[in-house]
C-alpha cells in the first residue's frame, strides 16, 4: 500500500510517500513543491507537480491536512484556494482521500494529541526508520499525514 500526504500551504507544500507493508512503514521520497506566489500561476505549479508525483509512484490513496482553525484571515483563504486545486488533482487520478486535522494526526502518530512537532518528528522517523531529521517541517508533517492515512485506511 502506497499512500501521498499532503501538508498544503499557499508558497509551499510539503509532500510524504510511504510505503506500508503488513506492520511497517517505509520512506519512498519526500519534500516540497515549490509554487509561484502568483496565485494562478502557482495553482497551475501544483496541479502539474502533484500530478507528476502521482503519475511517478502510483499511490493506492492519499490524505491531507485538514484547516480548522486560523488566526489570519487572509492565509487561511489562500491555504483552502491551494487545498481545492490539490483535492482536485487527487480526485481526477481517482485516489481515495482523507483529511486529518493536526490534532487527529498528532493522536495518531505519538498517542498524545498535544504533542510538540519535535516528538512528531521523532515518532515519524522512528516509524520510518529514517536516522537523520526531515526537512522542511512542511516535509516532515506531509510524512505523519501520510502514516496517519495509512493507519486509518479507507481500502
Amino acid at each position: 500500500m502506497i499512500t501521498l500526504g499532503i501538508d498544503p500551504g499557499t508558497t509551499r507544500i510539503g509532500y510524504g510517500i510511504v510505503k506500508q507493508e503488513k506492520n511497517r512503514f517505509s520512506c519512498i521520497e519526500y519534500g516540497i513543491l515549490k509554487v509561484d506566489s502568483d496565485k494562478l500561476t502557482g495553482f497551475k505549479d501544483a496541479a502539474l507537480s502533484l500530478n507528476e508525483l502521482i503519475v511517478k509512484h502510483q499511490p493506492d490513496q492519499a490524505g491531507i491536512e485538514k484547516l480548522f482553525f486560523f488566526k489570519n484571515q487572509k492565509t487561511v483563504m489562500a491555504v483552502s484556494e491551494m487545498r481545492g486545486v490539490l483535492l482536485l488533482t487527487l480526485a481526477k487520478h481517482g485516489l481515495p482521500i482523507q483529511e486529518f486535522t493536526p490534532l487527529q494526526v498528532k493522536q495518531n502518530i505519538s498517542a498524545y494529541g498535544r504533542a510538540d512537532k519535535e516528538q512528531v518528528q521523532k515518532m515519524v522517523r522512528l516509524l520510518l526508520g529514517l536516522k537523520e531529521p526531515i526537512k522542511p517541517d512542511d516535509a516532515a508533517d506531509a510524512l505523519a499525514i501520510a502514516i496517519c492515512c495509512a493507519n486509518n485506511r479507507m481500502l
